[in-house]
């Protein structure tokens, strides 16, 4: 029940609390970081990712990191909170396999425009945190570059939407092959654009 004299303030277990996508991942990166020192073997490591992303409530992530000795924000070189999780700006541990699946969120753009992001998008929201992120990044330029593209049309008489849409062009042959070596790498891409219609939780 929560304190009347601090509406802000949660309660210290509310194990019925709707889990957030940076509930989440503050626990998938705390089974990454128990997997790469060695407290869990590969098939461990598998299940309990797959349980934290299928998780709905709190109640059902305390198991998975019980036995583990860390708790969500105290990953080394992690985000402290599942705030800072949630910040689009923090960069989010990768496997070289979700790497690979990232950088087919950009390039598919090159032959199945909005289509491939946002089916990766799908498929990733139980399987990884930066796969998720990538896709939802390469999807919003999509859908940027679209919007901008049909207003520029429809206002080709004003200069700044014409410039916009100059912009979009170029972008969309460009961008995606710098985003796909970015994800390659592991880095946090991020598009250059003015809006973003799809916002992580």
């Amino acid at each position: 029940m929560q304190d009347r004299r601090y509406p802000m303030r949660r309660p210290q277990e509310q194990p019925q609390l709707r889990l957030t996508h940076a509930d989440r991942d503050a626990v998938a990166e705390i089974l990454r970081e128990a997997y790469s020192v060695g407290q869990l073997d590969e098939q461990e490591f598998e299940e309990r990712l797959d349980r934290a992303m299928r998780a709905k409530v709190h109640a059902e992530l305390q198991p998975l990191t019980r036995d583990l000795g860390v708790v969500p924000g105290s990953v080394p070189g992690g985000p402290e909170t599942p705030e800072a999780a949630a910040d689009p700006k923090t960069p989010l541990p990768s496997t070289p396999v979700e790497r690979v699946v990232a950088a087919c969120a950009h390039a598919g753009n090159y032959f199945f425009p909005i289509v491939a992001p946002l089916l990766l998008l799908l498929v990733s929201d139980r399987y990884s945190p930066y796969i998720r992120r990538q896709a939802m990044e390469s999807l919003n330029f999509q859908l940027f570059c679209l919007i901008a593209g049909v207003g520029g049309l429809l206002l080709f008489f004003l200069v700044l939407p014409l410039l916009v849409t100059l912009y979009a062009v170029v972008g969309v042959l460009c961008l995606p092959a710098v985003a796909s070596v970015a994800a390659l790498m592991g880095k946090n891409w991020r598009y250059p654009m003015f809006f973003r219609v799809l916002k992580d939780d």
